[in-house]
């Protein structure tokens, strides 16, 4: 049996269905102007410390780290061969993936999504990334999209191990306050959302999935107005 989607995982501890739903986490947080972190309450800018559980497993994880890169490097040692030696046909294909990619990283730069907000921290995209670790210690979020709200779930705590069985609501937007969108609207495969605020300013999280189940969703629902231009025609 197929496992559930994220969505349908989560929506039992919510009140209302969600439509969409994606693990993220965010950038580095650069430092505020002190006297506006103490105003926000100065609260931590930073995730908590990996408990002793997950240092062990980074510690395990360490030890396999040179076969690991090893790995890698054959693979791409074995990938740019292939280019080389490989028909017209694979050597094309190989230059589509690579302008593709040059192209979907130049369109994160355009939009500001190689940045984690948008600068203003008096704005409130600004005020909320300075309360982000206030809410929960850990360092992942899911991301939900519900109806007439966003909604963001942590472990109250740093964890390492049943991360999901331990999700609890942290924070809440309501849909005249924030809404989530893909700037580049499905037309390049990226990881990159933006929480924008009603002010105009935007926060960018990461999902741990390329074209996640929350980039479909909005790239699909219609843009506020669509249906009326449609119909005026």
């Amino acid at each position: 049996m197929s496992r559930k989607p994220l969505a349908e995982r989560v929506q039992d501890r919510l009140d209302i269905p969600a439509d969409a739903a994606a693990w993220c986490r965010i950038g580095k947080i650069p430092t505020p102007p002190e006297d506006v972190h103490r105003a926000a309450g100065g609260g931590p800018l930073r995730p908590a410390v990996i408990r002793p559980l997950g240092a062990l497993g980074i510690l395990v994880g360490g030890l396999f780290y040179p076969l690991l890169t090893l790995l890698i490097f054959l693979s791409v040692l074995e990938e740019r061969m292939e280019r080389l030696l490989g028909p017209e046909s694979e050597r094309a294909r190989a230059r589509a993936k690579d302008r593709e990619a040059k192209e979907g990283k130049a369109a994160l730069r355009a939009h500001g999504l190689d940045q984690i907000f948008d600068g203003d921290w008096t704005g409130s995209a600004g005020q909320f990334l300075l309360s982000w670790y206030s809410h929960s210690p850990h360092h992942n979020r899911v991301l939900v999209l519900a109806q007439g709200r966003i909604v963001l779930m942590a472990p109250p705590k740093r964890v390492s191990v049943r991360q999901e069985a331990r999700l609890r609501v942290v924070a809440e937007l309501p849909a005249a306050e924030a809404v989530v969108e893909d700037p580049l609207a499905g037309s390049h495969a990226t990881d990159r959302l933006r929480i924008r605020f009603s002010d105009g300013s935007w926060l960018a999280v990461i999902t741990e999935e390329t074209r996640s189940d929350v980039h479909m969703h909005v790239t699909l629902r219609p843009r506020p107005g669509s249906r009326r231009r449609a119909s005026a025609g």
